[in-house]
C-alpha cells in the first residue's frame, strides 16, 4: 500500500506542539483592517489552539493517527 500523502494546505497551516496539541492562526488578519479596532487586530496576531472536535479531522489531514 502507498504512503498517504500530507495535505499541502493544512501542513502550511497547523504546527503540532511538544503535548501533541495542535496550533492554528487566527482569520480575519490579512485585508480590511482599517476599520478593525487595535485591540481586535492585536487579539487576533496570538496562536490558538484547534477544537477538539475538530482535531481528528486535522490529524487526517496532516497523516497522524
Amino acid at each position: 500500500m502507498p504512503k498517504m500523502k500530507t495535505n499541502s494546505g493544512a501542513k502550511k497551516r497547523f504546527t503540532i506542539t511538544g503535548s501533541g496539541k495542535i496550533k492554528r492562526k487566527h482569520a480575519f488578519k490579512s485585508h480590511i483592517l482599517t476599520k478593525k479596532t487595535t485591540k481586535r487586530k492585536r487579539n487576533l496576531t496570538y496562536f490558538g489552539l484547534v477544537d477538539k472536535a475538530d482535531e481528528k479531522n486535522v490529524k487526517l489531514l496532516l497523516t497522524m493517527k
